[in-house]
This record gives structure tokens, sequence and C-alpha cells, in this order.
């Protein structure tokens, strides 16, 4: 994989004319010269459902009068970019208006996507019926006859379906359609299957060519989906509803997967499928250098007009970000990340303990909140699954409602005995059945409050607030001591708010009352009794973060990496083992919502940020310097051979190299 992808949209309508009619070598080429781009996915076959190139396979658009396809690869190709094909291969809306039988159907009969033919929209397939036998023939045929670096397969997944064929399927197994269970594992088998299949069709004549398989997002705890996957693409569009704190959260799972990977974005104001939008060229730059400090490499979503005209605005943005980042791709590539700390994220833990799960929702707040505290706190972390080696890190989190089942309980018995320690929060430490406590982190767990909110007391001064009664939106849990000592306790209000006692607008106030312990500390670690993360990441009370950054510190005192960072900068610490030298990546931007979208415009300068360093290999340190610059930094090493250094200046991203002798 390149570090320096656009991914191109092509979804056009059979009621436009020329189609391609502007399509020019030149312009295509220059255009990419422009935006210093080394590799872009073009198409065979778009939402729509046509082809853009002559086939047998599928139909070619109505109003395209060449091959447009082989004329981009070998204009990209003679300029040494790369480019991966495009195929739809969940929506195809001229097959779906044809074959309506073959179209993923929920218990209602509906459709997907649009739920009718009278609303504009698309329809998705079904891959247990014969559609899957024509996406593999059109596959076949870009493969056979073109010089493709990859094939990209967008709307794909695990999914729920009853339409006729996958009744059929179930009842012939002895599978009864109105079990939901019956109907998941279909959904499975029928997922793994079709991803088998395209890599077997492309294996008889390209083997080994680079495939993925697009669903919008890497499910955390399932490494076998991943794997289908040559490499993995994280679709994370900032403005597109994902906001800024998404594709940390992808990014440091996916790192550990030991898979190459990229980042994805949009050139767009808001996301896929606008023309005429434009984000600015600082948000680009801010997020591809997002991408470089997660180890990831880069891919910029564009989409072309239909007459196949290249917008100079949007190379000339694109450019932008890209010009900085060929210049540091030396630094960037085969990296593996350095944490201290392992996040072992509740989406995974449900995946493996799928009796515990409480809800079905993907982006679950606590994963989420995790990521925001620990990137505010400027601590270098993982997101795990329970696949993952504990021993790799000095503190393990549990986010909140993280349940134990005996091979976890064992794999956290290990991680404590070898001087591992844990933070655990709200539910998670209770067993699979929610009805008792299986860590051993100095207390015994007495049920869920009665009150909500309740408040929490510290025993600590919590960042720059002096201690009070904090009120605690969420769910709190009644605990008391066994072995553990108290770092603060959770107070009672006066009564819960209900018609006849209520008191002022929102909630009761704390009335004194003794709760018992809200947060411990023991040998093994520290729990918190309410759900702070995923609190964090519903209302950012700053208390919440407090809590979890003074827990932190506790266990973990002599951190890696130390900074002066605001809270909105990124650090991060990646080892390049080839070139036997770690990159610091230092980021700020500050993100402001305008109206429903999130957007970046004004990258503001940081001076003289203080950085210190707390490496295995520190007394064999070479020199210190600013890539891509290579001005040498000043720096010292202290008494215990941690590496003390300045960056004297910090413009949206920095990165600071460690060379070891």
């Amino acid at each position: 994989m390149r570090f320096r992808q656009v991914h191109l949209d092509f979804h056009t309508s059979e009621a436009i004319p020329g189609i391609g009619s502007r399509f020019s070598k030149p312009q295509f080429q220059n255009m990419l010269r422009a935006g210093h781009v080394d590799s872009i996915t073009v198409f065979s076959k778009c939402h729509h459902g046509w082809a853009y190139h002559p086939s047998e396979a599928n139909e070619t658009h109505p109003h395209l009068s060449f091959d447009l396809l082989g004329e981009m690869i070998s204009a990209a190709h003679e300029i040494d970019v790369k480019t991966p094909v495009y195929l739809s291969a969940g929506l195809d809306e001229k097959l779906a208006r044809r074959h309506p039988e073959w179209l993923i159907r929920d218990a209602e009969d509906r459709t997907r996507w649009a739920k009718d033919f009278m609303t504009p929209g698309y329809h998705e397939f079904c891959f247990n019926t014969p559609y899957l036998d024509i996406l593999l023939a059109q596959i076949r045929e870009v493969v056979s006859r073109y010089d493709a670096d990859g094939i990209f397969l967008d709307i794909v997944g695990i999914r729920q379906c009853r339409c006729q064929h996958c009744v059929a399927t179930l009842r012939s197994a002895g599978h009864d359609p109105r079990d939901e269970a019956a109907v998941a594992a279909l959904g499975e088998s029928t997922y793994l299957n079709y991803a088998r299949r395209v890599r077997e069709t492309i294996d008889e004549i390209k083997p080994g060519l680079p495939v993925f398989h697009n669903s919008g997002h890497q499910r955390r705890g399932r490494r076998d989906l991943a794997q289908v996957n040559s490499h993995l693409e994280l679709e994370s569009l900032p403005t597109g509803g994902w906001g800024y704190d998404h594709f940390p959260l992808s990014a440091r799972y996916a790192q550990t997967l030991g898979m190459d990977y990229l980042g994805m974005t949009g050139k767009f104001h808001t996301s896929w499928g606008e023309f005429g939008g434009y984000k600015h060229p600082n948000a680009l730059r801010f997020e591809t250098a997002l991408s470089l400090a997660h180890g990831a490499k880069c891919s910029i979503g564009d989409q072309l007009h239909p007459s196949g005209l290249m917008d100079e605005a949007t190379y000339a943005l694109i450019g932008t970000a890209y010009a900085e980042v060929e210049a540091k791709e030396p630094w960037c590539s085969a990296t593996s990340s350095v944490a201290d700390i392992a996040v072992l994220s509740l989406e995974a833990a449900w995946e493996a303990c799928p009796e515990a799960r409480k809800s079905d929702d993907r982006n679950n707040l606590a994963d989420a909140g995790a990521v925001r505290i620990l990137t505010e706190g400027h601590y270098l972390y993982d997101i795990v699954d329970a696949s993952a080696d504990f021993g790799h890190y000095k503190v393990l989190i549990l986010p909140d409602e993280v349940p134990i089942w005996p091979e976890l309980e064992e794999d956290i018995r290990a991680f404590t005995a070898g001087g591992g320690k844990v933070l655990a929060s709200g539910r998670s430490g209770l067993n699979a059945a929610g009805d008792a406590f299986t860590l051993d982190l100095g207390l015994n767990w007495k049920g869920q409050s009665p009150y909500r909110p309740s408040y929490f007391r510290p025993d600590f001064v919590p960042g720059p607030l002096l201690p009070a009664a904090f009120v605690m939106y969420g769910e709190g849990q009644l605990v008391e001591l066994n072995g553990g000592q108290t770092l603060g306790s959770q107070e009672n209000p006066y009564f819960n708010r209900d018609v006849f006692t209520f008191c002022s607008h929102q909630h009761t106030p704390s009335a004194g009352e003794d709760g018992g312990p809200g947060m411990i500390e023991s040998t093994n670690g520290i729990y918190i009794a309410w759900n702070v993360f995923g609190d964090y990441a519903d209302n950012g009370h700053l208390i919440l973060k407090e809590m979890v950054l003074h827990a932190i510190d506790r266990l973990l005192p002599q951190p890696t990496l130390r900074c002066d960072l605001p809270a909105r900068g990124i650090a991060t610490l990646q080892y390049q083992q080839e070139e036997n030298r770690y990159i610091n990546h230092l980021l700020y931007a500050s993100p402001v919502m305008k109206g429903r979208v999130e957007v970046i415009e004004d990258i503001v300068p940081l001076r003289d940020v203080s950085v210190r360093l707390h490496l295995p290999s520190a007394p064999s340190l070479r020199r210190v310097y600013l890539a891509p610059s290579m001005d040498e930094l000043p720096y010292t090493i202290g008494s215990r051979g941690e590496i003390n250094y300045k960056v004297p200046n910090l413009d949206n991203h920095q990165m600071v190299v460690l060379e070891l002798a």
C-alpha cells in the first residue's frame, strides 16, 4: 500500500448524458500530480449498477462511449500511480429493479437502505441469491482484463436477511426463520462464503491481488472478519458524522492486528455523495497527519463529475495535505505502536461474551469515552480485544460494562500476578450473568445504586477543581471495602426525582449521606463505581476525566510519555524497528461545531512543547531531530534515564525522531 491514495467515487445515473465526455488523459495526470497522489481507486461498477468499461458480465453505462476504466488505469500507471479498482458489491440499482427477489429483507419483508421504490435511493442485495454469481463474474472480468492493483468491494458485511432464498436455506437445514439466532448464524455464513468465493475467484487469475471488503466499520473483537481482507481501510469522515474522536478509536485497535491499513477521510464539507463541497485545507492537513501519527497510510475521498473532468480545486486542496505526507513518509512506514495502557474494548468483550451484551449498537459510548480521556490525558494506549497479550502493557482498562468470563478472568489474574494493574468502572468485573463481581480489586459488589443521579466526593484534589460533591449522572454501583482503600465516597441525594418528590430544575442535591465507597484502590488496581467512560463521551463532565486521570497516575507512576499539550493535542509514539528509531508525533488543532458539522479551519501554532520520555534504550540514544526538516533538537537525559526536550514550534503536526545507536 502507498501513503497518498484518493478514493474516487463515481455513482452516475443513467439519466445523465455525456458520461466521461470531458475526460482527458493529460488533465487526469496533471490533477494527480497537483494532488501528490500515488494511488487512486478507480471504478468498474457504481451503485447504480453500470460498468464504466466494455463488459459482458455487466452493462456499460448507456451514455459512456469508451473504456473509461482502461483509460484511467493506463494514464495513472504511466506516471507511477497505482489503481485499485472499485466495484459496488452490495448495491446495484439497475439489477434491483429487475430482480427485487434478490434483495435483503427484514422480518417485516422490507428492504434495506431505501425502504420502497418510491423513495430515491439504493437497495441492498443478499449474497445468498444468484446475485453473488453475477458479482463474481464482474470481478473476474475486471481482474482478467485490466491491470488492477487491487479490488475494493463496497457495501458488504454480515447482514440478517429473510429474503425467500434465506428462508428456504434455513428451512431446508431444519431451522425456523423466526429464530433470531438462526438468522444471525446464516448471515455470518453467507458473508464468509461471499468473502471466500471472492478470494478464490481473484486467485484463479492473479493470486494474492489485494482485496478489501468495505463494511464501514472494523468490528473490534472479530479478527476473522479483518483477516478476509489483505489490508484495512478505516472509513472515518469527521465531517460526515463520524467526528474527530472516531478515527483514533478504530486506528488504535487496527494497528494491534499487524495488518497494513490506511485512514480514509474525504475532501467534502460533509460526506460521500456531495458535489461542490470543500473542507478547509487545514482540516485535510490535520486528518492526514492524524493517520500518520497512528501508524496508518492515507486515503482522501473525492467524487468525479459525470463528465469525467477532474476538479482542479479538489486536487489543489488534496495537494496541500499530501505534499506534507510525501515529505514525512520515510518516518511513517513499518511502524509499531508504543503503549503503556490497553483498553479492552467493550465492543470486543461483547463479541467474545455475547450473552452479556446489552446493546447491538457498535458505537458504544464506553470505548469512545476511554479514547477521549486517554487522548486528552496524553497517555500512550492501544484498544485491544480479548485475544491480545495483556502482558505487553502496564495498565489494563475495563470500561464500564466489560463482562468477565472464565478465560478472561484467568488472563487478568495472570496479568496482575505479573505486576500489571487494572482500572475497572461501573459494571465491569461482573460475570456474564451480571450477578457477581469476580475480580480481586479490594471490594464486594452489593448491587446497583437506587439513586440516579448520585454524588462523588473525592479524597483527592481533582485537577483544577476543589473537592466537592460532584454529580454523577449515570448508573452507579453499591460496593463495600474488602481489602481495598477508599479514594472517595458516594453521597446520596435526598430522594430521586419523582412527581411528588422533586427539587429544582434537574435533580435533588446531595444530602451528605454516605453511600459507601465510590472509588477503591487495591494491590491489583482501582475500581470506580460509575460508568465514567460512557458518561464522559456523553456529557464531557470534567470530574469524570479527573477521576480517571487520578487513577491512572496512581497505577502508572512513570508513564513512557508525558507532555504539556492542551487537551485537544494528540501525542503518540511509534517505533520503526528496521531503522532502530522512535517517532514521537505531536498534533494540535481544535475542531469546532458549525451547525451539525464538526470542522477544522484555524491551526493555532504552539510554542515550546515540553516532552519527557522514559525509553528502555535511552542510554544508547544517538541523536534527536525534527522530521522532515532534519533540524537537530537539543535534549537532556535525567538521572532515571528520562529524555527531555522542547519542541520549539508545533504547527499542526511535528515528528520528533529519536535515533538509537
